[in-house]
């Protein structure tokens, strides 16, 4: 359980962390939950439910004053979970040198940031829960830069995990799963993809948030489990 607890979810509005959010606060936790939307934010909080302790922070990420901002104000906290993070793929030497730069801007230097400025702030016995992806340990056509970035998020998390111990700092790293962040693709396309990944892996399926979530509260449950990489990728990287 997780009484008496304040976590901090950047990324917490929507997919994997709302789910988390979700699972935490039914635990008994008191939460932060910041996203770029105040829309999505509004719609989460009624979400997880009126009788939850949940604060609202609109923030973007990317913006390092920002990020320093926000956690100038959240006090101290026991765990920090950052799940927001745009993700893209394209072919090397067609993908414009700019969207390149945006996606390190977001998904690692955001979670960066949120490292950075949030450590100082966290609980000593507490935690920080990073994510990385699938590309980084399964090359794949098209994820050139994905796949690097989410190489660096891992490796960050492992030597922070001595830079800042005894916080404890881990990495998830999904597979493909099942969240709005692929509401993008026409709903056929999307189907298609999902039925023939999901013929590949070991557990016949694609992933959930709610797999992601249970991952993440795995990480920040278990006080033995730091430098860690845990895959919820339903054995994708075997294959």
């Amino acid at each position: 359980m997780l009484a008496g607890q304040k976590i901090v979810i950047i990324g917490g509005s929507s997919g994997i962390g709302l789910e988390t959010a979700k699972r935490a606060a039914s635990q008994g936790a008191e939460l932060i939950i910041a996203s770029r939307s105040r829309q999505k934010l509004e719609q989460a909080k009624a979400v997880i439910g009126d009788n939850a302790k949940v604060s609202t922070y609109t923030l973007d990420v990317t913006d390092e004053e920002q990020v320093q901002s926000f956690f100038a104000e959240t006090g101290v906290f026991d765990h920090l979970v950052v799940s927001a993070a745009e993700t893209g793929g394209g072919a090397f030497l067609t993908t414009p040198t700019s969207a390149a730069r945006g996606l390190f801007e977001n998904k690692f230097w955001g979670q960066y940031y949120a490292a950075k400025y949030g450590a100082p702030k966290l609980n000593p016995q507490g935690s920080i829960t990073l994510f990385s992806g699938i590309v980084a340990f399964k090359s794949m056509s098209g994820s050139s830069v994905l796949g690097a970035v989410n190489a660096a998020v891992a490796n960050l998390g492992q030597t922070l995990a001595l830079e800042l111990a005894p916080l404890r700092v881990n990495v998830v790293s999904p597979g493909i799963i099942d969240t709005p962040s692929r509401a993008g693709m026409a709903e056929a396309a999307r189907s298609a993809f999902y039925s023939s990944t999901a013929a590949k892996l070991p557990v016949q399926r694609i992933g959930t948030a709610e797999d992601v979530a249970e991952a993440v509260l795995y990480l920040i449950h278990n006080g033995f489990v730091t430098g860690t990489v845990l895959h919820a990728d339903g054995g994708h990287r075997l294959i």
